[in-house]
């Protein structure tokens, strides 16, 4: 059960009601505060419409992000985008968690390095220099910065989903179901949305 409470377009005032065009359980936590809400939409519709980066390569490092931190919502989410809309596939759902578990998920030398930044990111804060040299070989110095910022951004959102304790919606369960996430909790102990949801 979510921390705030979760509003409906009618809630709102007639100004901020664009701000649900989209009403997925995490924006009707957000639009508890429309200016945030107004300024987060800005930079995740850039992200997923404005990016030059391929978008398949952005869903798999969010994927990423949500399998390693364990945030049901994130990687339901995202799976779902991923394989309805972006190209992803459920035989890269199931090597994101073979590459992240045990390494040898048989991705091209680009995927692995998009992955692998996910990785750093999460766990060590930071993109190594040789997965940044990897990355930068493949990508133009827009993408590697629209790459990194996309990877920080889904960091912070799955620590925002854990901490307001946002749920999956129905129509993204099954996908929990389909690819679920492991029970234990990931190196370094930490925790995505999973116990929250």
């Amino acid at each position: 059960m979510a921390r705030v409470p979760y509003l409906d377009a009618e809630d709102l005032p007639e100004a901020d009601r664009d701000l649900l065009q989209r009403p997925i359980a995490l924006n009707r936590a957000l639009v508890n505060s429309p200016g945030l809400a107004r300024g987060w939409r800005g930079l995740a519709q850039y992200i997923r419409y404005g990016s030059p980066l391929d978008p398949r390569l952005r869903e798999l490092a969010i994927i990423q992000v949500g399998y390693l931190t364990r945030s049901e919502y994130e990687y339901s989410h995202h799976t779902k985008l991923g394989i309805e809309q972006f190209g992803v596939t459920p035989e890269d759902i199931l090597a994101i968690a073979r590459e992240t578990d045990h390494g040898g998920g048989d991705f091209p030398e680009l995927e692995t390095a998009v992955l692998r930044a996910a990785r750093e990111m999460v766990t060590n804060l930071a993109v190594a220099d040789d997965t940044f040299a990897v990355l930068s070989r493949w990508l133009s110095i827009e993408m590697v910065t629209d790459l990194i910022v996309t990877i920080g951004f889904y960091c912070g959102v799955v620590r925002i989903l854990a901490s307001l304790q946002i749920d999956v919606e129905d129509d993204y369960a099954p996908y929990l179901e389909r690819f679920p996430l492991p029970e234990t909790p990931p190196a370094g102990g930490l925790k995505g949305s999973n116990d929250a949801a």
